[in-house]
């Protein structure tokens, strides 16, 4: 009987001391989300192509698309029904984005190119991720000088082909070499 008591009061007696766990919680979630990193993600919409069996009527000029095949050691612009329209060799640093946006801004500007939107990257099956996304930033927006500054300081940039739609490439020998103008 004495060993009952002894066992009661031991039980009744028992607390749970939570106050130092509280005081690790205080210091501790501040602290993991001060330290966490945030990372922006973007998204840009592309445009996967679809089986049609439409068939277009043939009295009809087809219309102009632009296609930019991502090679290994350049980039063909191309005009889906004429052909090639330039090829951008790449300089000694890698791919030519500069060149290549600043030919496609020529071709925006031509009265043929001024209203489509969209652009076709067709891409070997090598090809770097980085490489697509720089393709895909050269293709969609205006790189201008650091120069051109709007009132807040921010870099002017202006669209040029931002619907992207992307695919395989062509085997390099069904690429015609003949270049012509836009």
């Amino acid at each position: 009987m004495f060993n009952r008591k002894s066992k009661r009061s031991r039980e009744a007696n028992a607390e749970l001391n939570i106050t130092a766990f509280m005081n690790l919680m205080v210091v501790l979630v501040p602290f993991l989300l001060i330290t966490a990193v945030f990372s922006q993600v973007s998204i840009l919409n592309l445009n996967l192509p679809t089986g049609t069996s439409e068939a277009l009527p043939t009295d009809e000029e087809p219309p102009k698309a632009l296609e930019v095949v991502i090679r290994a050691d350049k980039f063909d612009v191309l005009e889906r029904n004429s052909g090639l329209l330039k090829r951008i060799e790449n300089t000694e640093e890698g791919y030519d984005f500069k060149g290549l946006n600043e030919f496609l801004q020529q071709v925006k500007a031509h009265p043929e190119f001024n209203i489509d939107t969209g652009v076709t990257l067709l891409m070997e099956m090598d090809t770097e991720y980085d490489t697509l996304v720089q393709t895909m930033d050269a293709v969609r927006l205006i790189v201008r000088d650091e120069r051109e500054l709007d009132e807040y300081g921010n870099v002017i940039q202006g669209e040029l082909f931002p619907n992207i739609s992307m695919g395989d490439a062509p085997p390099e020998a069904a690429a015609t070499t003949e270049v012509k103008n836009p």
